[in-house]
């Protein structure tokens, strides 16, 4: 159940962060899922880092730098793929 709920969670942080970012981003929807849920795991390493990982009520702080990581993850991401993508068609 692990899996699939970081799996769900990455989806979605991929998609809040393909919305934050202006312009258009240009990686498929799965190579967003994948950074989501790198985003997710960067974001609560940070948070347990900083002390803030279990709070009581919603872990606010926790989203919030969840989100942030997805949104650098995902800009790096697709600029990384854009280029690699448009190396593979000069070639």
């Amino acid at each position: 159940m692990g899996w699939l709920w970081a799996i769900i969670v990455g989806f979605v942080l991929g998609l809040i962060a393909k919305a934050i970012l202006p312009g258009k981003q240009h990686s498929p929807l799965w190579l967003t899922t994948i950074f989501g849920i790198i985003g997710g795991v960067v974001g609560n390493s940070i948070a347990r880092a900083i002390g803030i990982a279990e709070t009581k009520g919603i872990d606010w702080g926790r989203h919030g730098l969840q989100i942030a990581a997805a949104v650098v993850i995902v800009f790096l991401g697709d600029m990384l793929y854009m280029a690699m993508r448009g190396n593979r068609q000069r070639a």
